[in-house]
């Protein structure tokens, strides 16, 4: 059966490591081993020539090849002899400049010709090698002879036997694959350390599976109608997805930079950042409201996802307008009521005239109040809000006006920002105004509540400014009201409080303008929005 190759991520890369490890302790052996068997020839060698050169040097021996021919018992045979036996040299051979020995090892080779070529010795250099001759193959260092004259007489050859440096190599393969097999275990073990901690790291998947996990993983984080953002645990954008992207106006070019960098100093930073702790915290951002949740992960990095809660937001203050209209209508319902039971009795009673008059005089009142409205206020979308809030401020109790100064044209640019930013100042001041009818401190009666409302254009300006005489701003709280969701009041069950007046603020910055709050003399507090840009100028001004 062919061996597989394994599917798991951890076992291939442990197969993997295995075997380079045993490949690169296997090639290290072999680079140890090569030139150390070239090593222990070339010392061989150079012990054969000391020894050549050591004997060659010897006084006397020149002048006993000179003056005996060779024989076994010739004193020439017997020095070589002695040099053998005391350097543990394979052979010791002194031979005339005709290639004669004059010593061997064995004695019967004695006054024959030599089996290799003396020539580089006798004509003055030495020389080494490995040869094979009659002992068999050897490390061989050869020398020439000079007499006292200096003449070359003959050559001095000495040999190591080639099997005690076979011997030598031999000796040091056991401590090298010793240490070689110490290499591969530790490299197996660490290995194995590596292999483990891949497992654990992959959960024991397989290679495809990490690829297929990916290709979903792309798919659903750019797919989810959610945010998703991932910062590493220095503060980095790791990941940001298409509608992360949408949301917070981010590109692609935000992944790896500081979240800090990428996005300015605020409330919706600080969410993402984990400056702000929390689950579900609600932001805005750029004329939306967004809820954030961080969690973080195991490397120290963080995941923060972001819902869009623009439109429920705004259902949630139609709902509020539409629960606000629905009191004051039936309010209005039950005044009309009795107002039809008035006249009835007035036409019962024969009371022609006085019917006429009070008819005259309730629908009078009404159209005074709708006529006053559209007169200053030409935008109809605003006009339309300011007369649906008086209805719904007379059903609290509150007595909605507008100001003097009030003059809209109907030149705004769009009505639904203006609707939008009006109808929240409005909203918050009923609210606070509501507050005042409590009573007063003491027992006496309280003041009568009131909220004044007015809308001027300067130039292509548009000023709002919203007073009441409620409890006003805390104190030191003159920015955090426009803090998201910073609020004092306890939130309906459908929706959030504090949010109003931060979209009022981020829309005035979207503008080029700004929104800010003041104490109002007498009591309470003065909202004010600049918004630069929100009238269209006339075609005479343009010219």
């Amino acid at each position: 059966m062919r061996p597989r190759w394994p599917r798991r991520v951890f076992a291939q890369v442990l197969l993997v490591q295995l075997l380079l490890t045993t490949g690169v302790t296997t090639l290290a052996a072999g680079l140890f081993l090569a030139p150390l068997g070239s090593q222990l020839d070339d010392q061989a060698e150079h012990r054969a020539l000391a020894i050549a050169q050591t004997t060659a040097a010897q006084p006397g021996l020149a002048r006993d090849l000179l003056a005996h021919r060779p024989a076994p018992g010739g004193p020439v045979q017997a020095g070589a002899e002695r040099v053998r036996r005391a350097t543990g040299a394979s052979y010791v051979v002194v031979v005339d400049n005709r290639g004669i020995r004059y010593s061997h090892t064995t004695p019967s080779e004695i006054g024959r010709h030599v089996s290799t070529d003396p020539g580089p010795a006798l004509t003055g250099r030495e020389w080494t090698g490995i040869e094979r001759g009659t002992l068999g193959r050897s490390a061989r260092g050869k020398v020439p002879l000079r007499d006292e004259r200096g003449d070359i007489v003959g050559a001095v050859s000495v040999g190591i036997a080639y099997g005690s440096v076979r011997a030598l190599l031999l000796d040091a393969v056991p401590g090298v694959l010793m240490y070689a097999g110490a290499a591969l275990g530790v490299g197996a073990l660490a290995a194995g350390a590596v292999s483990w901690r891949l497992r654990k790291r992959t959960h024991g998947i397989e290679l495809s599976e990490i690829s297929a996990l990916l290709d979903e993983r792309e798919a659903m984080l750019h797919g989810i109608r959610e945010g998703v953002l991932a910062l590493d645990r220095r503060g980095r954008v790791r990941l940001v997805n298409d509608e992360a992207q949408r949301l917070l106006g981010l590109g692609p070019e935000a992944t790896g930079r500081p979240l800090d960098d990428v996005l300015p100093p605020g409330r919706t930073t600080d969410v993402l950042a984990g400056r702000v702790a929390g689950a579900d915290l609600l932001t805005v951002w750029g004329g939306r409201v967004l809820v954030a949740n961080r969690m973080e992960t195991a490397d120290g990095g963080a995941v923060a996802t972001l819902r869009d809660r623009t439109e429920l937001e705004l259902l949630g203050r139609e709902l509020d307008g539409i629960r606000g209209l629905t009191e004051a209508l039936r309010a209005q319902d039950h005044e009309h009521a009795n107002q039809l039971h008035t006249i009835v009795g007035l036409l019962e009673l024969n009371l022609y005239e006085e019917a006429v008059a009070f008819v005259a005089e309730v629908s009078g009142a009404h159209r005074a109040t709708a006529e006053q409205v559209t007169e200053r206020v030409r935008e109809p979308m605003v006009s339309a809000l300011l007369v649906g809030k008086s209805a719904v401020a007379a059903e609290r109790g509150v007595a909605l006006r507008l100001s003097e100064a009030t003059h809209l044209p109907p030149r705004v640019v769009d009505s639904r920002d203006l609707v939008t930013v009006l109808g929240n100042l409005v909203d918050n001041a009923l609210d606070a105004a509501g507050t005042v009818r409590d009573g007063a401190a003491g027992g006496r009666p309280a003041a009568e509540p009131f909220v004044e409302v007015e809308l001027r254009a300067e130039g292509s300006t548009v000023v709002l400014r919203v007073s009441d005489n409620g409890p006003g701003v805390p104190e030191g709280a003159a920015e955090l009201v426009f803090t998201d969701g910073w609020s004092t009041k306890e939130p309906p069950a459908h929706r959030r409080r504090g949010l109003g007046l931060s979209l009022v603020r981020r829309l005035a910055e979207r503008y080029g303008g700004s929104a800010r709050v003041g104490e109002r003399d007498g009591g309470g507090a003065v909202f004010t929005v600049e918004l630069p840009e929100a009238l269209l100028e006339l075609e005479g001004a343009r010219r």
